[in-house]
C-alpha cells in the first residue's frame, strides 16, 4: 500500500501532489526511489485474512466455551462454543470410521466369530486417536490452541 502524508493512494488512480498531476499508472511504473522523492512511502498491507471457522473477522475470535444465554423475556439456552462443536465433530468422525467394522463386533458378540487382528488394531487406533483429540480439544485455552489441534486418523485396512 502506498501512502502520501499518511493517507492511502489507490494504485491505478490518478492523483496530484503540490499541483503536479500524476497519471493512473505512475505508481506501477516508477521505482521506490522515485516514489520516495515525491513523498510517497510504501507500507505492508494490513493482514485481512482469517479462518472463518474460528474467527468472525480479523482479531475477532468466536467463543471458545459454551455460554448460557437468556433472551429478554425468553427461556435460557446454551449457546455452543467452538470446543463443544469440535468435540462433537471428532466423535462423529470416529463413529463413522468404526461403523464399517461394527458388524464384526456384533458378529463376535452374537456368534463368537473372531474379529481379525488387523481390524482390532485399526479400531483400537481409531479409539486412541479419538481420545487424544478429545483431550487436546478440552485442554485448548484459546482459539489459536484449538486451531493447532490436528487429527491423524489411522488408515483403514
Amino acid at each position: 500500500m502506498f501512502l502520501l502524508n499518511g493517507k492511502p493512494l489507490g494504485v491505478d488512480t490518478a492523483f496530484k501532489i503540490d499541483g503536479t498531476s500524476y497519471p493512473s499508472n505512475w505508481l506501477r511504473l516508477t521505482s521506490l526511489e522515485e516514489k520516495n522523492a515525491v513523498g510517497i512511502t510504501e507500507v505492508a498491507d494490513e493482514d485481512t485474512q482469517y479462518d472463518s471457522r474460528y474467527y468472525w473477522g480479523v482479531g475477532n475470535p468466536k467463543q471458545l466455551e459454551d455460554i448460557t444465554v437468556t433472551p429478554e423475556g425468553g427461556e435460557p439456552y446454551v449457546q455452543k462454543g467452538l470446543k463443544s462443536n469440535h468435540l462433537a465433530q471428532t466423535k462423529v468422525i470416529a463413529n463413522q470410521l468404526l461403523s464399517a467394522t461394527d458388524w464384526m463386533v456384533i458378529r463376535k458378540a452374537e456368534r463368537d466369530v473372531a474379529i481379525p487382528a488387523a481390524t482390532m488394531t485399526y479400531r483400537a487406533a481409531v479409539l486412541a486417536e479419538c481420545d487424544r483429540l478429545l483431550a487436546a480439544i478440552a485442554a485448548a485455552s484459546d482459539v489459536p490452541a484449538l486451531m493447532a489441534v490436528s487429527a491423524a486418523w489411522p488408515e483403514s485396512n
